[in-house]
């Protein structure tokens, strides 16, 4: 015989506003010259397009067949509505700006590690963790040509497309082709992890040079400037190397059969090194400015300025001036200094001799209120500034307005030119992982909590309504009415805020340890929190009156009062009163769990089995079953009437972090249950059949919370570091043999 259980499928996800998986890009906004512009940012397995200016999501991209996170993203040159997408499976599709998939491609065996458009917008070039470079034509929808040479990850594409020059060079002894080869194919730079930067020529499909371009580890970056003129590759300990590339001679070869086989067209200028020591993981020419931006993994992003000819010259005559002062106070003699140095003043007026440091130039550091994950230059016409666009790793976005460096300075002592965070997008999300979830009664409201940070979202739009600042969260919980909200934290105290004004109206150190479990009463008069101090503290919350300072006045006030405490043998890690409020189960450290009688808190039943200690649990609506998770990878289901082990099921591959009873189902007994682990899965069961229902998969971290609504269709909602997906009950059935 076979019984039917409803299914559950994906439905929303919010509260993402950056991955910190993939690039970010900036794009003007339709119709407007005076907006902020959009930023094109991956959110796990999506792409969300953001308004700078006003915080709203424009569109979302996803395909509902893919559940593999965004790790690159690009921009075609020539249509600036459609953008190439880089996933971790290894699939690449195209999308407008409408988020309709234009074409997919398959040909990486792991994750897309960079994307870049040629200069047609006929062609794309892809980089993987495979070590592949593969060239795609977008005309005729199929992969060309697979560039294999690079021995680790691909870490910088661009293609290399310089105008063709005529020219006769006296002596010339290459013979020019007439007519034959296709000249549009142009070259490829590439870099990868295995330290080596390549040349590509994509008329013969070949890598023409090799070089090694960081000598202290990986190659993590590479930046090519507008002009072709050179690229900046960049490695571990804040080491930034300086190629000068001969694109005239690199236009003109390709007309040439006998070109010399030591032919060059990258040189080695030299090594700049920025102030943060981390590994680059970007560097971005400013599209029209002799301006770079280049980052690490720290909260700092470095804007380098490219020297005019003038400055390099005064940069190069002051260091003469330099080092004739020394051979003179060396020698004795000013003559004999400036004859050791005639030759080397002749030299130096070449400025493509010029050292590197003389044509580089620190302009300014940005801090920024994360680790930077990506940058982006706003090239916004007609602003006397510059505008770069930051994505952090902690789940935000800012735009900075750069001032540009000033012509003339009357002071000798220049300042360091001031920034300003102009625009953010924050609020959408949280900035640290989401501990814990709770929704209102009547399902319209959803409270997160996280280091920090209080979120309350409507589930209606699922906009972020209120953003409360609190404490480090461990818990959190509507009381009745929907019109308070309390939390517990990880230094022992217990915050109660009111939800319409955002107002803290009682902060209590209830425990010295952290507060772990906090549960409502199911009367509604009074919480009870649980805490590593060994102990379970029951609180009231009162109205009391309190005086006015200064006057005679009294004023009305919510506060918590403590009630009773329940003092136990280890920390506690969860607590759950039964419907009926009977019964109160409490999860102790020491891997077992006691249920205690709640007018007496006279212990009732000791629940022992797990090898672990149990990390969450929950007790069924009928109150006949409690069911148990633990970190040793197992949920146990006991009888609460006669504390016996029903079944244990290895139900996850790591650690159980939430378990949760659904409030109905078709047999009206409650007796389904969520499980969410640490192994990224959500998992639905039947617990009187002691078997699994439904497999959810799609997060991309650990599933630290979990929230059941208590509707009649009820949709779940669970939370893993910034971001929320939403469940929804769907009429399809899934089917189990009896």
């Amino acid at each position: 015989m076979v019984k039917s259980y409803l299914k559950y499928e994906f439905a929303k996800s919010f509260g993402v506003v950056t991955s910190a998986t993939s690039n970010i890009l900036w794009t003007t906004k339709d119709g407007s010259s005076t907006s902020a512009g959009q930023a094109i940012v991956a959110a796990n397995e999506e792409v969300i397009s953001w308004d700078i200016k006003t915080g709203d999501v424009l569109s979302r991209w996803r395909d509902s067949s893919c559940n593999a996170q965004v790790t690159a993203i690009a921009q075609s040159k020539v249509d600036k509505d459609v953008f190439a997408v880089g996933y971790e499976d290894g699939s690449i599709r195209l999308w407008d700006k409408y988020g309709t998939i234009v074409v997919s491609f398959n040909g990486h065996r792991s994750a897309i590690t960079t994307l870049a458009f040629d200069r047609s917008g006929v062609r794309l070039a892809s980089g993987s963790k495979d070590t592949n470079i593969i060239v795609w034509d977008l005309v005729a929808e199929v992969g060309q040509y697979k560039l294999r040479g690079h021995k680790d990850q691909i870490t910088g594409l661009q293609f290399v497309e310089p105008q063709e020059e005529v020219a006769e060079e006296d002596g010339a002894q290459a013979m020019v082709l007439d007519g034959t080869g296709d000249p549009s194919e142009g070259f490829l730079l590439s870099t990868g992890k295995d330290s080596l930067i390549k040349l590509w020529d994509l008329g013969s499909r070949h890598c023409i040079e090799t070089h090694i371009a960081q000598t202290n580890g990986e190659c993590w970056a590479l930046g090519l400037s507008p002009d072709y003129s050179g690229c900046i590759t960049a490695g571990n300990a804040g080491e930034l190397k300086v190629w000068a590339l001969d694109a005239t001679s690199l236009a003109s070869s390709r007309h040439q059969v006998d070109v010399p086989a030591n032919m060059q067209y990258l040189h080695d200028r030299g090594t700049l090194f920025r102030q943060g020591k981390d590994k680059a993981i970007e560097i971005i020419f400013h599209p029209r400015l002799d301006y770079f931006a280049v980052h690490g993994s720290e909260k700092a992003v470095e804007i380098w300025r490219i020297r005019s000819e003038a400055e390099i010259k005064k940069s190069m005559a002051r260091k003469r001036k330099r080092r004739r002062e020394k051979l003179a106070q060396k020698k004795g003699d000013k003559k004999d200094g400036d004859a050791l140095v005639e030759d080397d003043e002749e030299q130096d007026e070449n400025v493509s001799k010029a050292d590197v440091t003389d044509a580089f130039a620190q302009h300014l550091i940005i801090r920024t209120g994360g680790k930077a994950r990506s940058v982006e230059w706003a090239d916004i016409t007609g602003r006397k500034r510059l505008q770069l666009l930051v994505a952090t790793t902690n789940n935000q976005l800012e735009l900075y307005h750069i001032p540009l460096k000033q012509k003339s300075s009357k002071s000798k002592d220049e300042d360091v030119p001031d920034y300003e965070r102009a625009l953010s997008v924050e609020i959408p999300g949280h900035r640290a992982d989401v501990r814990s979830l709770a929704l209102s009664s009547d399902d319209r409201l959803l409270a997160s909590a996280s280091n920090g940070s209080l979120k309350i979202w409507s589930m209606l739009t699922q906009k972020c309504g209120k953003t409360l600042e609190c404490g480090y969260a461990l818990c959190c919980a509507f009381l009745p009415g929907d019109k308070l909200v309390v939390i517990g934290t990880k230094s022992g105290e217990i915050e109660l805020f009111e939800v319409s004004t955002g107002t803290l109206l009682d902060s209590v150190t209830a425990h010295d340890g952290a507060i772990w479990s906090l549960q409502v009463h199911p009367d509604g008069r009074s919480i009870v929190s649980g805490s590593a101090d060994k102990s379970a503290k029951f609180w009231k919350v009162q109205v009391v009156q309190e005086p006015v300072l200064g006057t005679t006045r009294t004023t009305q006030r919510l506060k918590l009062s403590h009630a009773r405490t329940l003092k136990v043998s280890d920390d506690i890690l969860s607590l759950k009163f039964s419907p009926d409020a009977k019964y109160l189960a409490v999860a102790l450290l020491d891997s077992t769990v006691k249920v205690f009688f709640t007018d007496s808190l006279k212990l009732y039943l000791n629940l022992y089995g797990h090898k672990l200690p149990v990390l969450d649990m929950d007790i069924s609506y009928d109150g006949k079953l409690i069911v148990t998770c633990s970190a040793d990878k197992t949920v146990r289901i006991w009888g609460l009437d006669f504390g016996d082990c029903h079944k244990a099921i290895i139900a996850h591959q790591d650690s159980i972090l939430q378990v949760k009873f659904l409030p109905n189902n078709r047999e009206g007994n409650g007796h389904h249950f969520f499980s969410a682990g640490k192994d990224r899965t959500v998992k639905y069961w039947d617990a009187d059949k002691f078997e699994q229902i439904q497999r959810l998969h799609g997060h991309h971290g650990e599933v630290w919370a979990l929230a059941i609504s208590r509707s009649t269709e009820p949709p779940f909602i669970t939370s893993r570091s910034s971001s929320r997906k939403n469940g929804k009950r769907k009429s399809r059935s899934c089917t189990r043999a009896r």
